[in-house]
């Protein structure tokens, strides 16, 4: 499981409905904005091993200005955005291979296991809508980004 993480201000994802309006399926405040990736071995142990990363890497400021504080010690917001791309391969030719990517239905499965637990750890967790062409809009505070991988 990959995530590409991001320190924000404030971060939402939007859908086009059906009438091809904007509707807003998830939005934080201050938080982590987490572009999450599932591959193919994926399965519990990296599901719970990214959530303690989301809600323990210390990103955040503490009083002396050092990045000393994480996302359960803020109660910031953490924005979970399915991103199967993350897990391209890139390293040659002109076009991304994706078959270090888990297949759709493997990927649903342990990304709605991983805002499971999210929500069963966290106060306040949002989530984009898994398979939809999304939106995202953030205020990126920093900017801080980090790529946490739990292979």
């Amino acid at each position: 499981m990959i995530a590409l993480i991001q320190r924000v201000l404030s971060a939402r994802v939007d859908v086009e409905t059906t009438h091809g309006e904007q509707e807003t399926v998830g939005a934080i405040g201050a938080g982590l904005l987490a572009l999450v990736a599932v591959q193919p071995d994926d399965g519990e142990t990296q599901a719970k091993r990214m959530l303690e990363r989301l809600l323990g890497y210390r990103v955040f400021a503490d009083d002396a200005g050092k990045m000393n504080r994480s996302l359960a010690d803020t109660g910031g917001g953490l924005l979970l955005v399915s991103q199967f791309t993350l897990a391209a391969d890139t390293r040659s030719g002109m076009r991304p291979s994706f078959t270090s990517a888990a297949s759709p239905e493997h990927g649903r499965r342990w990304f709605e296991r991983l805002v499971e637990l999210a929500k069963s750890a966290h106060p306040t967790v949002e989530i984009g809508r898994f398979g939809a062409h999304m939106q995202v809009h953030l205020v990126n505070d920093g900017p801080v980004t980090f790529w946490l991988d739990v292979r």
